[in-house]
């Protein structure tokens, strides 16, 4: 079953023909998608789809065997400071001899921001993910929920205007991964930022996106696109009551399920 959406218009991400084998296993087969500026893409599909090999090719982590990966045109041939990474390993993404203060500042002294300005962007961007007073709080003293938030401020210091997620709230209990995806879009409203999001759960991917591209396994192909016709701001009970939204946790579950079989 394949779905196509209407193309996206001047693409901040442009995959073309991207074939990828390692040691003679085909990884993905003639992958070609776009992103457009600002736009909030969540990528779903069963295990060996290729959903995280995809995010690494676009990071400048992984190099395709054959086409082209571009970024606002250009290729893609290492990570760039413009784009960020939040990973689903809270744990091991943070530094835990470092403050929540002092893992933000890591990024802005990378970044050459100047001293003067420091403490004033922290509290900022610890606010914006709700945060506020945890500035001299250490990893292992913050729960899941904020150790994430905590990667996600440390990801924005970098002010990128590509956020790549792979599978970021998958290991958080229910009502935290639900305040954590209103956050985000609050973000994204807010910044403009655009954001590549792997993820396993249906209705995560329903709720966030403005599209939802679903990949086939073994090899990694394009599989379905659909468009996400929700209304802004969501909401995690009304939006998830809709007619809309039914129809497209729908249409996505009998897309796993097929492409499982």
């Amino acid at each position: 079953m394949t779905i196509v959406a209407n193309p996206v218009s001047t693409p901040l991400i442009e995959l073309k023909n991207i074939n990828l084998t390692i040691k003679g296993q085909e990884i993905i087969r003639d992958l070609s998608l776009e992103v457009g500026h600002g736009e909030f893409v969540c990528v779903i599909g069963p295990s060996g789809c290729g959903k995280t090999t995809t995010l690494r090719l676009i990071a400048g982590l992984a190099t395709p065997s054959s086409g082209s990966v571009l970024y606002d045109g250009q290729p893609v041939q290492g990570p760039r400071r413009d784009v960020a990474v939040v990973f689903q390993d809270y744990g091991k993404a943070l530094l835990p001899w470092r403050t929540a203060a002092g893992n933000i500042e890591l990024v802005l002294t990378t970044l050459k921001v100047p001293k003067s300005q420091h403490q004033d962007r922290i509290n900022r961007l610890l606010s914006k993910v709700g945060l506020t007073g945890k500035n001299d709080s250490y990893p292992n003293q913050l729960s899941g929920g904020q150790q994430q938030r905590l990667q996600i401020a440390r990801c924005l210091a970098q002010e990128p205007r590509l956020l790549l997620m792979d599978e970021p709230f998958g290991a958080l209990d229910a009502m935290t991964r639900h305040a954590l995806q209103d956050e985000m879009q609050s973000i994204v409203a807010d910044t403009g930022t655009t954001v590549f999001f792997v993820t396993h759960d249906l209705e995560e991917a329903a709720y966030l996106g403005d599209r939802v591209i679903g990949l086939l396994p073994h090899p990694g192909r394009m599989g379905i696109t659909l468009d996400v016709d929700l209304d802004y701001p969501r909401d995690q009970l009304t939006t998830r009551e809709t007619p809309q939204f039914l129809k497209l946790r729908h249409d996505l579950f009998n897309f796993i399920k097929s492409a499982e079989a």
